[in-house]
């Protein structure tokens, strides 16, 4: 539970509990309640999702009903085959990736997935891809070039994983590779940042020819308990981070460092995510159209071109 949503969790709570009652009395006309009650809580959401702080977003990015790469795939991609390994050293389910068919035109799709229960999140490693996840995501890559594949990405994750192991194989470098891949790609590239957008781990499969970013995800270069152990030796400064690092979608979109923003429904990507995924699956159709449109050499030179101007104009 979000702590700023407990009044609308409340009113959720009491419509859940008259309806059981109702349930139960054939005789109870409730519906007159019911709708007051849920037109305060639209009034609730607006007042709430109109107004929040960088911290709160940071808290709507992670939260765990948020839809998932596996919900966009399911929702958006017909006969996803999902593809394993690096070839190198093995699978990291981390980050996930595979072909499938988007509107009907094959793609190669990726991404961080979080997962759910525990044991999901611990076989996931909670988004957080080693060296053998971005190697993978690099191959995928080259297939999709080499088959003339657009790509999608969808990226969560707070970032990529700082173990020993992950470290000792080459982290840095398979970062940097997968990065430098995703520049030199010769076909459309779309990333949507769907929830965290974290450091390195994000930005090598997000350096894309055009990056989105639902409207409550965050895009940093560090967690924001990450920051505030830097800077104030505490992680307790946590929400003076939020707001020193311009992480919300409208900060990224302002610093030219996105493309747009796509709109969630009132109350966050959670409560409707069937909704949120239609509306990315929109935005990445009309996109890919107009990729799609342009020669290969000119689709280059415009992803390098948008990369290099960043922060010469601030």
């Amino acid at each position: 539970m979000l702590d700023f949503e407990k009044p609308v969790l409340e009113l959720e709570n009491k419509i859940v509990e008259l309806r059981k009652v109702s349930s139960n009395d054939s005789g109870m006309n409730i519906s007159e309640e019911i709708d007051r009650m849920q037109n305060k809580i639209q009034r609730l959401l607006v007042s709430t999702y109109s107004k929040l702080t960088p911290a709160q977003r940071v808290k709507v990015a992670r939260h765990p009903q948020r839809p998932h790469f596996k919900d966009y795939v399911e929702q958006m991609i017909e006969d996803f085959t999902p593809l394993a390994g690096d070839r190198q050293f093995g699978e990291d389910e981390a980050l996930i990736g595979g072909i499938g068919r988007f509107e009907g035109q094959s793609v190669v799709i990726m991404g961080h997935e979080k997962g759910r229960e525990t044991n999901e999140r611990i076989r996931h490693n909670f988004g957080m891809a080693r060296p053998e996840g971005y190697r993978k995501a690099q191959r995928l890559m080259r297939m999709a070039e080499q088959f003339d594949l657009p790509i999608i990405s969808l990226v969560d994750t707070a970032g990529a994983y700082p173990g020993l192991g992950a470290e000792e194989r080459g982290q840095s470098e398979a970062i940097a590779r997968s990065i430098e891949t995703c520049l030199s790609v010769e076909t459309p590239f779309i990333s949507v940042i769907i929830g965290e957008g974290g450091s390195g781990g994000a930005i090598a499969i997000a350096a894309a020819d055009k990056v989105f970013m639902l409207e409550h995800s965050v895009y940093s270069v560090i967690s924001p308990e990450g920051c505030a152990s830097i800077l104030w030796r505490s992680a307790d400064y946590a929400q003076d981070a939020s707001s020193a690092l311009k992480l919300t979608s409208e900060d990224m979109l302002k610093l030219g460092l996105i493309d747009d923003i796509i709109k969630e429904p009132m109350g966050g990507a959670h409560r409707q995510a069937e909704k949120t995924i239609k509306r990315t699956q929109t935005k990445i159709l009309e996109s890919l159209r107009e990729l799609k449109a342009l020669p290969r050499d000119k689709l280059l030179e415009q992803r390098e071109q948008k990369f290099l101007d960043m922060g010469r104009n601030l």
